[in-house]
């Protein structure tokens, strides 16, 4: 197509998509819905016929516990995906009277259609259930949504922030709202919230689609959550509320493509029935782990802790201020207090290492103590990465976070010696190839064929300030995060639970999972050159075309012990292995370095 016709194209797009629906559409979608959707009552007890759960009685405890002023709570760190799946199932089946759920990413895989499926037959016992969902990334099947919506009169789902009031978008679509509408468009709803009866709630970085919970038999990711059960669940009922209500979240019936799915089918619409899973073996198993009270005491109860003021944080749509506990404040600046305030370590997990401007003036001051403080940060490699641009722009600046900010950068590999570890059932996980990738999710490079198991990439982002306050949620301390998407997560001040997710933290960043990125071995003369150069480069906004960074990546030497970059034998425990350890095609390097060299005016919406 000639340029006057893309350019044509888009007109006619957003003249179309600019046109609003009709109030006698919606209307009418909104008649067929209440005169087809099935208003079966599976049980009429007067708890809706919910299974118990150790979770729920952990929650009546901590609520029993607490007094005006002294908050208690039990939490529960999920570390490995599956058993965060196997907590979902388990809490939707006790659930009393509602279930909310705030998310980025829905998929029609496994996982997502098992929740879903879960969550309608919870709906069918008497449940509310409602579910709000980012529409970029979220449930964009007309087909689907039209379903759902006749599944269950308890059943209720809204898409945050359509930008065509579509819940899908084609490409031409995508264009246009880019170039109609980018403010609009580029501000997402990144929370993540799963709440039970307004008092138990998970909170952190997962998403509801397979490689979220290790079933991704190509890439899987590396997240943490953690369940919160007790008094903190009112926060989390008032920042749902406060999403639910908000203009941009648009009820499925006034979507213009589910609408004219509903009216097309005002009668013959597919009643909900179990989904057709690719691996039914698989989906039977976590059904019957989460109703096995043994399965959950040795893999998840044995390591709950009673706290006591969990704090739970979320932006506000409008990204203008944020709720932090009771108070109005911005939420960046409390994660920023977090880390100003630190005295000796912080340990921190993101899988993007691009700062703001902010955050770097902190750690500038933090190297300025007597001594300073210990930075350790566990973040992706290229190989490991879903973002190729954003781990670019990371690798421009990693003398600035190596010199300025005093930071110990280890880089997780994608096939890590603790994989078995990480991921449930690695072994069945290993019998596939790792060659391609999850639908949606772009960006990733290419590894090393002959790897065993599924290429393991990090997504989890939390925080662990001197031994003793974590933040586990969705911020990526990112400009994004800080400026444009909505957040969540929760702060706890407890040394023991900090230690908990310190550990994981630690364990991926160990020199057996992780490479360490440290000073290039010097070079005499030609070295010294080299680097300024690699400075001058660095600091063009564009033209950063240097191909000699001031650092790379090291593996630790078989029987060698981890010393220090500054330590006069690093050299000899830690092995050069090069900028991009693992990527094994050069179209990849090359893509990373095109946008180290030209991308640094996106940095801030990357």
């Amino acid at each position: 197509m000639s340029r006057s016709g893309w350019c044509l194209c888009v007109v006619l797009v957003l003249l179309a998509g600019c046109a609003p629906l009709s109030t006698r559409r919606i209307e009418q979608a909104d008649r067929i819905v209440a005169l087809s959707v099935d208003r079966t009552l599976d049980c009429r007890a007067a708890d809706h016929c919910a299974a118990s759960s150790p979770f729920l009685a952990q929650a009546d405890a901590a609520i029993a516990a607490s007094k005006p002023g002294h908050p208690r709570n039990t939490v529960t760190l999920l570390g490995i995906g599956q058993n965060a799946l196997v907590a979902r199932i388990n809490l939707i089946r006790a659930a009393r009277r509602s279930i909310d759920i705030q998310t980025y990413i829905w998929a029609k895989d496994d996982a997502g259609l098992l929740v879903l499926d879960e969550l309608v037959k919870a709906a069918r016992r008497g449940v509310r259930v409602r579910i709000l969902a980012d529409q970029l990334g979220s449930l964009n099947d007309p087909v689907l949504l039209s379903r759902l919506a006749r599944a269950s009169a308890n059943l209720e789902i809204r898409l945050y922030n359509p930008t065509f009031d579509s819940a899908r978008n084609n490409f031409a679509e995508y264009t246009a709202s880019v170039l109609c509408c980018f403010h609009k468009f580029n501000q997402r709803m990144h929370n993540k919230l799963f709440l039970v009866d307004g008092k138990v709630g998970i909170v952190g970085g997962r998403n509801y689609a397979n490689d979220y919970f290790d079933w991704d038999p190509q890439m899987d990711f590396l997240d943490r959550d953690v369940i919160v059960a007790g008094p903190a669940g009112m926060q989390m009922t008032k920042s749902f509320e406060i999403f639910w209500n908000n203009p941009r979240s648009t009820p499925i019936t006034h979507l213009k493509d589910v609408n004219a799915e509903i009216l097309a089918h005002p009668d013959d619409a597919e009643p909900w029935s179990e989904p057709r899973f690719d691996d039914p073996q698989r989906v039977a198993k976590v059904r019957a782990e989460a109703g096995d009270r043994a399965w959950l005491q040795a893999n998840l109860l044995g390591h709950s802790l009673n706290v006591g003021l969990v704090d739970f944080f979320y932006d506000l749509p409008s990204k203008s201020e944020a709720v932090h506990g009771p108070d109005s404040r911005e939420l960046t600046s409390d994660l920023m207090r977090m880390i100003a305030g630190a005295q000796h370590e912080i340990v921190l997990q993101t899988p993007y290492l691009v700062l703001t401007h902010r955050a770097g003036g902190i750690f500038r001051a933090l190297q300025k103590k007597h001594p300073p403080v210990q930075v350790i940060v566990s973040t992706d490699s290229l190989a490991s990465t879903d973002a190729l641009p954003v781990y670019a722009l990371s690798y421009k600046h990693h003398k600035k976070f190596l010199v300025d900010y005093g930071f110990q950068i280890h880089e997780l590999m994608p096939h890590p010696a603790d994989a078995p570890a990480m991921l449930a059932d690695y072994e069945r996980l290993s019998g596939f190839g790792s060659e391609t990738s999850s639908p949606h999710h772009g960006g990733r490079a290419p590894i090393e064929t002959g790897q065993p198991g599924p290429r393991i990439s990090l997504h989890a982002k939390s925080l662990v300030v001197d031994r003793s306050i974590v933040m586990v949620g969705s911020h990526n301390f990112d400009p994004r995060s800080a400026n444009y998407n909505t957040e969540s997560g929760v702060i706890i001040d407890d040394p023991a639970f900090a230690m908990q997710v310190r550990a994981a933290i630690l364990r991926d960043a160990a020199p057996r999972n992780a490479w360490l990125v440290a000073p290039r071995r010097p070079t005499p003369v030609i070295g010294d050159v080299s680097q300024a150069i690699g400075d001058v480069s660095r600091r063009l906004p564009i033209f950063d075309l240097w191909p000699f960074g001031y650092a790379t990546d090291y593996q630790l030497k078989p029987g060698c012990r981890p010393l220090p970059p500054g330590d006069p034998d690093f050299l000899e425990c830690w092995e050069p292995v090069g900028d991009f350890p693992e990527v094994n095609l050069s179209l990849t390097a090359i893509i990373a370095r095109f946008v180290t060299a030209f991308g640094a005016g996106i940095q801030g919406i990357l």
